[in-house]
C-alpha cells in the first residue's frame, strides 16, 4: 500500500509521523516531524498528504505558514510539485495506459491516490510542460 511505503520512507529518513489535531490543516511538517490530521478518512488521501509533507522535508525551509508571502507560496508549490511527480509520475501514467486504465477513477485507484490529486497533478504537468510531453516513445 502506498501510504505504508511513504511511512517507511519517512522512518528511513528519520522523520516522525504523528496523527494530531492541527486545526484546519491536513498535514504539517516541522523540523523532522510530520503531523497528519486524524480527520483524513482514506488511505489514498493520507498518502497524498504525507507525500506533500515529505516534499516539504526535501524541498522547503523555514516557516512558510503565511501564504500571503510570495516566497512561502513558492515553497508550498515546490513541495506539492514534488508530491505530484513522486506519486503520479509520467512513467506511471504510461504504465497505467498499458494496463488499460481509461478514466480518472481507475487511475486514482491504480496509483493509490485521490481523484483530486490526479487532477492537481495533471494541472501541475500542464503548467510545467504545456499540453503534451514526450517520454521515451510516448506522448502524454
Amino acid at each position: 500500500m502506498l501510504y505504508e511505503k511513504l511511512l517507511a520512507e519517512a522512518e528511513n529518513e528519520g522523520i516522525n509521523v504523528y496523527k494530531r489535531d492541527i486545526g484546519a490543516l491536513k498535514g504539517l511538517y516541522v523540523d523532522g516531524n510530520i503531523a497528519l490530521s486524524p480527520s483524513i478518512e482514506t488511505f489514498s488521501e493520507m498518502a497524498c498528504v504525507l507525500a506533500e509533507e515529505l516534499g516539504h522535508h526535501y524541498t522547503t525551509y523555514g516557516n512558510i505558514l503565511d501564504q500571503n508571502k510570495a516566497e512561502s507560496r513558492k515553497q508550498e508549490r515546490r513541495a506539492r510539485g514534488w508530491a505530484y511527480e513522486r506519486l503520479v509520475s509520467l512513467t506511471s501514467l504510461i504504465e497505467a495506459s498499458k494496463q488499460g486504465i481509461r478514466n480518472r477513477y481507475e487511475l486514482a485507484e491504480y496509483l493509490g491516490v485521490s481523484e483530486r490529486f490526479i487532477d492537481e497533478a495533471i494541472q501541475h504537468y500542464k503548467e510545467k510542460y504545456g499540453i503534451c510531453r514526450k517520454v521515451d516513445n510516448y506522448i502524454i
